[in-house]
C-alpha cells in the first residue's frame, strides 16, 4: 500500500488523468442511461439473447418474413404506441427491439421504457448489422 501511495504522489498527473477518465466514462454511461439511449452491437445483442431477452422485430409483416431473428415476435411500432403491454411479459425480463436501421426499434425502445420495461434495449444499426456480422436468420 505504501508502494501505491509513492507511487500516486510521484505521479500525480497520471493518476488524476486516470481518474479523470473513469469519471468521464461514468458521466458518459450516466448520461446515456438517462436519456434512454441504451443501443447494444450485435455482439452484446447475442449475448443478451443467450439471456433470455425477449426479442421484438418492429418491421412490417413482409420484411420480418423475409428474414428475422430466431424466435422473435413481429410487433410494429404502430402496435407498440396502441399497446405498450402488447409484448404481455414481466417487466423485468429483458426485451431486445430491432428493426431494419435501428430508428424505429430506438424509438419503439422507448415507448417500452416509458411503459415499465426497464430493461428494454435496440440494436444499433438494425438486421443490416445483424447480416453484416454474419448472423443467422430465420424465414
Amino acid at each position: 500500500m505504501e508502494q501505491l501511495a509513492e507511487f500516486a504522489g510521484n505521479h500525480v498527473l497520471l493518476v488524476a488523468g486516470l481518474i479523470g477518465s473513469f469519471g468521464l466514462a461514468a458521466a458518459y454511461e450516466l448520461r446515456q442511461r438517462a436519456h434512454g439511449v441504451t443501443q447494444v452491437s450485435p455482439g452484446d445483442a447475442v449475448k443478451l439473447i443467450n439471456k433470455s431477452a425477449l426479442v421484438i422485430d418492429v418491421r412490417s409483416p413482409e420484411a420480418y418474413g423475409s428474414g428475422h431473428i430466431v424466435n422473435a415476435r413481429n410487433l410494429t411500432v404502430a402496435d407498440l404506441e396502441k399497446d405498450p403491454d402488447a409484448i404481455k411479459k414481466n417487466k423485468g425480463k429483458i426485451v431486445l427491439v430491432v428493426c431494419d436501421s435501428g430508428m424505429q426499434a430506438g424509438k419503439a425502445a422507448n415507448l417500452l421504457r416509458k411503459a415499465g420495461y426497464e430493461n428494454t434495449f435496440s440494436l444499433r444499426g438494425g438486421i443490416g448489422a445483424w447480416r453484416t456480422e454474419n448472423l443467422p436468420l430465420a424465414k
